[in-house]
């Protein structure tokens, strides 16, 4: 199964993807309710623990495939699939949202690692593009490891960077 197959399999089954988009933040109001204030506690912060990263792949994923189709493939947003890129993103921030009034986010176990993989992502999308606007073509006297190091290097002045803004 490729990619492009599991989207037409999702276009293909609006009721599964309506019920999981529908349910993850029926669900965190329902641990909001039946939590209420004990979130940062043992049992229930590893439940919100799993709700995030449920809603949390499908919504980087989404972000991602929007970001590369409008940038690169230079797609129209009329052509933008509703189940695939729309919907997961607006379940995410909802479902963050309702979590985020429960308990804060760095009670969350593995929710600093979720947010490092969605810099880590914005920062290899940016250096994608940046490469490829700016036609920067390798040339042959520098030796390929030092494309790799800069790279890596771009992507820590990122990450450290966005991480020391956002706190």
């Amino acid at each position: 199964m490729t990619l492009g197959d599991l989207f037409v399999w999702i276009g293909e089954h609006p009721i599964e993807m309506c019920t999981f988009y529908l349910g993850m933040p029926l669900v965190a109001l329902l641990l909001n309710f039946i939590a209420s204030n004990e979130g940062h506690l043992n049992p229930w912060k590893y439940v919100y623990s799993v709700l995030i990263y449920a809603v949390c792949i499908p919504g980087i994923l989404a972000v991602t495939l929007n970001v590369y189709y409008f940038l690169f493939e230079r797609r129209s947003i009329t052509d933008a699939n509703l189940f695939v890129q729309i919907i997961p993103i607006l379940t995410m921030l909802a479902t963050l949202y309702i979590i985020k009034k429960n308990v804060e986010y760095c009670d969350i176990p593995g929710f600093d690692k979720i947010s490092g993989l969605m810099f880590v992502i914005f920062g290899v999308i940016c250096f994608m593009w940046i490469l490829e606007r700016t036609h920067i073509i390798a040339i042959s006297i520098v030796p390929f490891y030092y494309v790799l190091l800069i790279f890596l290097a771009l992507l820590l002045v990122i990450r450290f960077g966005l991480k020391t803004f956002l706190r």
